[in-house]
C-alpha cells in the first residue's frame, strides 16, 4: 500500500500548486515580468550564499564526515513546497494576492533541484576523496600507534 499512498500524495501536492499556480495569474496584477525575473536573481543569491553557508559551517562542525557534511548542505537550505503552500494559503486565504507570496516557494524548489543535480557528481567525487584521504589517516595513525607500543 505505501507506493499507492505516495502516488496520491504526489498528486495532491501537484494539485495543490497547479491551484496556486493558477491562482496567481488568473487576475490582472501590478507585477511585471522584469519583478519576478529580479525575484528569480535573487532567489538564486540567496540560495548560493546559503548553501556556501552552510558547507562551511558544516566544515567547521563536522571535519570528518564528509556524507553528514553533504546531507547537511542540502538539509538546511531545503523548503518544503508541500507545508509551505498550504500554509500560505491557510494565512492568506481572502487576499488577492496570495499566489504571488507563493511563488518564491515555486521557484525556490526547483532551483534546489537544478543546483543540487549541478552539484551532485562533484559531492559525490568530494565524499569519494575525503574518505579515502580519512582512511589513510587513520592508516599512518594506527602504524605510529603499533610503532610507539
Amino acid at each position: 500500500h505505501k507506493p499507492k499512498f505516495k502516488k496520491v500524495q504526489e498528486y495532491c501536492l501537484i494539485f495543490i500548486i497547479y491551484t496556486v499556480f493558477c491562482k496567481t495569474f488568473t487576475k490582472e496584477r501590478d507585477t511585471s515580468a522584469a519583478d519576478i525575473f529580479i525575484m528569480i536573481a535573487l532567489e538564486f543569491l540567496l540560495l548560493t550564499f546559503m548553501m556556501a553557508l552552510a558547507w562551511y559551517l558544516l566544515k567547521f562542525l563536522f571535519p570528518n564526515a564528509p556524507k553528514l557534511r553533504v546531507m547537511g548542505l542540502f538539509g538546511c537550505t531545503h523548503k518544503s513546497v508541500a507545508l509551505g503552500i498550504p500554509l500560505i494559503n491557510a494565512i492568506y486565504e481572502d487576499n488577492p494576492l496570495v499566489g504571488f507570496y507563493t511563488l518564491p516557494l515555486l521557484i525556490w524548489h526547483p532551483m534546489q533541484l537544478i543546483i543540487g543535480t549541478f552539484l551532485a557528481p562533484r559531492l559525490s567525487d568530494f565524499v569519494d576523496k575525503e574518505e579515502e584521504r580519512l582512511s589513510q589517516n587513520d592508516l599512518v595513525l594506527a602504524e605510529e600507534n603499533d610503532n610507539n607500543a
